[in-house]
């Protein structure tokens, strides 16, 4: 098992879900490779952005539920590494003075994310 803060590659993972139009994945491409330089310049190792394509309905719960996507919507699931939860926290705070232009592509009241230790990385 990692423990946290050994300072390899990947060792804090911030953790995203949303709900997307279908009409805006086109808008949603375009956010987030524009992102991408800022958050290389800010330290971020890689950023992996998924459209849903094998996404079950839950019994109890589940990815649409969680995001309350609805019809004509696809959920968006990625993530950023980073090399320490230091360097994320100071990377996203330079993000969240950073000026964008334009709408966002979804309803970021509905989004889900989060700041992951990992345990396991093979």
């Amino acid at each position: 098992m990692l423990e946290e803060g050994e300072g390899r590659p990947g060792s804090y993972v911030d953790g995203f879900i949303m709900a997307v139009p279908d009409a805006r994945k086109d808008a949603y491409h375009d956010m987030a490779a524009g992102a991408w330089p800022l958050f290389k310049e800010f330290g971020a190792l890689r950023l992996v952005e998924t459209w849903a394509d094998d996404v079950p309905d839950g019994k109890v719960t589940d990815f649409r539920r969680a995001v309350k996507a609805e019809a004509g919507e696809q959920v968006v699931f990625s993530f950023i590494e980073w090399p320490d939860k230091e360097t994320r926290d100071a990377g996203q705070k330079k993000m969240m003075q950073q000026d964008f232009d334009g709408e966002m592509p979804f309803d970021g009241k509905r989004m889900v994310m989060g700041g992951f230790c990992p345990i396991v990385d093979l």
